[in-house]
């Protein structure tokens, strides 16, 4: 018997695409054989984007003397050559995963030929992948995208807290950029004025995200228990006058909040005085400042937080009160017992999600209050200031792209960590039963 599944294994080892055709399978192979062509091309880069990677440049802008004049010389930007690299190397990999498949694909089909069977044409390939294999070409160009635009910036993220990339001094072209190891890290938790700040801005981004997380939470509940209750008239009124604080963009109501917790000319403040009430430094002292974004953050969030939970309670069938009722429980015995687990067991999923986006909440204390008031025992942070807003304000401000970095790394290992803990401990995520 002839071995053609070792004929096409080893043509397709030689090449991409030589297997097919050895198959018959000509505008596969074809297709094959020149993305082989491309990858070549791609290896003669490789070795330029692995010097890059490893030493993010050698020379740096320089003046040389042409004639009686001196000229600037462009030098390697250290960035581009970190950025060149990942995307080269990265693409080497996609590449070798595809000759990987390309030699499985050739085998097999000289198997099957070993049978006595057809290879399929390229019209029957791609009827194969509209119907048998329709999910994984659907969700093959969003993996893609998420290689690409999601894993390349974390991956990019990660490398630059290894590098001393800060301004003035490390900033290319004008300066290279060089590897500095675990420095960075031992800076942040060593020196003073960084660790001080890290600690407090870290200790108030947890208080800041569980009190936001848990008020609108509450909140919504506790307005969507009241309008959902039996005898309330005008249901549809109530839920369309809740939802316009959500309606509204978020950007013209954290500005018209800024307006009116100020406290020299704010309108909160005089109507305190009208009362005779002293007015409050609602955004100029940390602490009332601290309680303003809290605040604001309520009447922000708690409408989207209604609406879901109303959603919830209204599948929750009536039966389960008329019979806990002829049993006698009391309301909040029912409550208890009946809607809290109900809400939790569905809410839970979006508990999970409004936390990691508390983290990051960054529209809210930016626009609200930039971070201030200013704490002078922090490095580019005030006293309101998140672990994002401190992060943006270490990259756009002080241009300390490397503490930047290492700051990133510390939310996304907060934000995943929790996210993977509770969807392993959350009962919606895992699909069981209500009751069990």
């Amino acid at each position: 018997m002839i071995q053609h599944r070792k004929r096409a294994m080893i043509l397709s080892l030689l090449g991409m695409g030589l297997g097919q055709l050895y198959n018959r399978q000509f505008v596969k192979g074809v297709l094959l054989f020149l993305l082989h062509i491309a990858g070549i091309g791609l290896a003669f880069s490789l070795p330029r984007a692995v010097w890059g990677l490893t030493t993010l440049g050698e020379k740096s802008d320089h003046l040389e003397k042409v004639g009686k004049v001196y000229v600037n010389v462009r030098g390697d930007h250290s960035i581009f050559l970190l950025i060149e690299g990942m995307i080269v190397i990265l693409a080497m990999a996609i590449v070798a995963i595809i000759y990987i498949a390309n030699v499985r694909d050739a085998y097999l089909m000289g198997k099957r030929r070993e049978q006595g069977e057809r290879a399929p044409h390229f019209t029957e390939t791609l009827q194969y992948l509209k119907g048998a294999k329709f999910p994984q070409m659907v969700i093959f160009i969003p993996v893609l995208l998420v290689v690409f635009f999601t894993l390349m910036p974390i991956l990019f993220m990660i490398l630059l807290a290894f590098t001393n990339y800060s301004a003035p001094n490390f900033l290319p072209p004008a300066k290279l950029v060089s590897w500095i190891g675990l420095e960075g890290f031992k800076n942040i938790f060593t020196i003073k004025a960084w660790n001080q700040t890290f600690y407090g801005v870290a200790l108030w981004t947890l208080i800041w995200t569980v009190c936001a997380t848990l008020t609108t939470f509450t909140g919504g509940f506790v307005v969507a228990l009241m309008v959902q209750k039996k005898g309330i008239r005008f249901k549809g009124f109530w839920r369309t006058l809740f939802i316009i604080p959500y309606a509204i963009p978020q950007f013209i109501s954290l500005l018209i909040m800024r307006n009116m917790f100020n406290g020299e000319f704010g309108p909160i403040n005089q109507y305190l005085g009208y009362f005779g009430l002293g007015g409050l430094p609602w955004l100029t002292d940390p602490f009332w400042a601290k309680f303003t974004v809290i605040v604001v953050n309520i009447w922000i969030g708690f409408p989207i937080a209604m609406l879901m939970i109303i959603g919830i309670l209204s599948t929750i069938s009536r039966d389960l009160y008329e019979a806990a009722q002829i049993d006698g429980a009391s309301p909040f015995q029912q409550f208890n017992a009946i809607t809290l687990p109900t809400v939790l067991f569905s809410f839970g999923p979006l508990l999970v999600m409004s936390f990691a986006g508390n983290i990051n909440n960054f529209n809210l204390i930016y626009l609200l209050t930039n971070g201030n008031p200013a704490n002078p025992a922090y490095q580019s942070a005030g006293s309101t200031d998140i672990l994002i807003t401190w992060l943006y304000k270490l990259t756009i401000d002080s241009g300390k792209y490397n503490f930047a970095s290492i700051i990133g790394i510390f939310i996304f290992i907060i934000v995943s960590s929790f996210a993977i803990a509770n969807i392993r401990r959350t009962k919606a995520f895992k699909e069981e039963d209500l009751h069990r």
